[in-house]
């Protein structure tokens, strides 16, 4: 139908506004908000796309092209909502970088490479057919390497640049060549079909090497273990670029193994290797975030964590799941690195309440128990609203994980020191945070039902890798919340000198690529 069309018209006013914005590339401030309208105007655009899903329901577009090649638009609950998220973020950042950019010489590119990044983005998530899906994959590299450039005499940029560029190459060529194995075991290019055929039909052989170099396309693009250096370095590029990295860009990856759902449910132990590379890279970014002293730097590895963390959820066929992970870390995060220049500020400004509570083994052991018994009543009566077998156990476990935070919170609530209002918020916090987690977890489940698989049942190794997965969460979250009996440890203190290095991965991978050898001052 020609209403499926519309959301193809999302990257025309950013494209128009990227032309608009580069002749010249000087300071530009009446061209950069004429790109903040031309955002705007995709966001109404996308509002648009949701009112065609409302009323016509999920479906493809025509393809504008010949011979098989060139656009198309697959409008569904995943796409609509990933076009309403990229252009609301794209819109707030643009908005933030006319003033943020205010005055640089070189502000004209950098809005035009802005809005070509972000036209790219729309264009992926709402790609109908895998030729249009790796060409604004590769765009969207290509652009965003401009915008990591933006100070080409920073060295450390041009470090950052030069890994995000290997990792671009070798993920476009893997997303390539697993787009050709799958258009060629179903005999379409059309993502759709792809993925019905999948549902039904079962995989093979063939398509077991489709989904595994989709996944590893998706690892290098979302900064997985041990390929998250240049994301950690992304501060040298404006706070812009920081921001927008969440509208679609390093959540890509996730975004890739939640479209071909079906596909990569064919292949069980591609899954299981996606989460335990997940699982590992968020337990290794959550540690290092908790060392950084800057602000971006710190938000750069929770990045990584978060991002681990959405892995997981895929790895374990938690799709809905993971679909609502890039919705809500994406708005979050933005935020979070638009905001971190009065940070230190707001932090400076709390007044705490009393002494400072640190909790000993017995508090952290009872704060533990009693969060998981609040997650387990909860749940209970989630399971009683919406039927016991509503819940996969793969999300049952990873609730427990989620739980596990609270209960840090929990813990500095039952310290001896700690007041009985902090006592009242944690407890309160436990309980709001078990309830958001069932309740959006069902609505996302409701609002991709029938879009996106539903999650299989266990097997053996999917068990083993839950089991794991809880048991090594736990045991960090209790390791955090012990930390401050502990820090005074000389071993504590090395390994905290470790941990802010990131044990010194990204030195080693920065010496591999040559990355030490420029003699530029930054």
């Amino acid at each position: 139908m020609p209403l499926y069309l519309l959301p193809l018209a999302m990257p025309l006013p950013l494209l128009a506004a990227a032309a608009i914005a580069f002749p010249g590339s000087g300071r530009c401030p009446k061209r950069a908000g004429l790109a903040e309208a031309a955002a705007l105007v995709s966001f109404l655009i996308a509002l648009g796309g949701l009112a065609v899903l409302v009323t016509q329901g999920a479906g493809t577009s025509g393809l504008i092209g010949a011979a098989g090649i060139g656009l198309s638009s697959l409008l569904d609950a995943v796409s609509v909502t990933m076009l309403l998220l990229v252009s609301f973020i794209g819109w707030l950042v643009l908005r933030y970088a006319r003033t943020y950019l205010d005055g640089e010489a070189r502000q004209g590119a950098f809005t035009g490479w802005l809005c070509l990044t972000l036209a790219a983005v729309l264009f992926l998530v709402q790609a109908g057919n895998l030729v249009q899906l790796a060409a604004a994959w590769i765009g969207m590299s290509v652009a965003l390497r401009r915008l990591l450039l933006f100070y080409p005499e920073r060295l450390a940029a041009r470090r950052a640049e030069r890994k995000k560029r290997l990792f671009s190459r070798l993920g476009a060529a893997a997303l390539i060549v697993g787009a050709g194995l799958a258009a060629w075991a179903y005999g379409t290019d059309d993502i759709a079909t792809i993925n019905s055929m999948a549902r039904t039909g079962g995989g093979s052989a063939l398509t077991a090497v489709a989904a595994g170099l989709l996944a590893f396309a998706a690892l290098l693009k979302s900064a997985q273990f041990p390929t998250h250096g240049w994301l950690t370095e992304v501060m040298e590029a404006p706070t812009p670029v920081s921001a927008l990295l969440h509208a679609g860009i390093v959540n890509a990856g996730g975004f890739l193994l939640v479209r071909f759902a079906d596909l990569m449910l064919t292949a069980p132990g591609i899954l299981a290797a996606v989460a335990m590379i997940g699982g590992f890279t968020a337990l290794f970014g959550a540690l290092v975030m908790l060392t950084q002293p800057a602000v971006k730097t710190s938000l750069a590895w929770s990045t990584v964590a978060q991002m681990g963390f959405m892995m997981l959820e895929c790895g374990l066929a938690l799709f809905p799941l993971a679909l609502l992970h890039i919705v809500v870390h994406s708005f979050y995060k933005a935020h979070a690195f638009l905001a971190s220049g009065g940070a230190v500020e707001q932090v400076a400004a709390i007044r705490r309440p009393g002494p400072v509570a640190i909790p000993d083994g017995a508090a952290v052991g009872r704060a533990f128990v009693l969060a998981l018994l609040i997650y387990a009543a909860i749940g209970a009566i989630f399971g009683i609203a919406f039927g016991f077998g509503h819940k996969s156990p793969q999300s049952l476990a990873l609730g427990a994980i989620l739980i596990f935070g609270v209960a840090y919170l929990l813990a500095q609530g039952l310290a001896d020191a700690a007041p009985r209002v902090l006592t009242r918020k944690t407890a309160v916090y436990a309980v709001a945070a078990a309830v958001g987690y069932f309740t959006l977890q069902t609505a996302a489940e409701w609002l991709t039902r029938g879009i996106l698989p539903a999650t299989p049942a266990p097997g053996r190794l999917e068990w083993t890798l839950m089991v794991l997965a809880a048991l090594s969460f736990g045991a960090v979250a209790i390791a955090q919340a012990m930390l401050p009996l502990w820090s005074g440890h000389p071993a504590a203190a090395g390994l905290r000198v470790h941990l802010a290095n990131g044990f010194y991965l990204n030195a080693v991978l920065d010496r591999m690529l040559g990355g030490w050898s420029a003699r530029t001052a930054s």
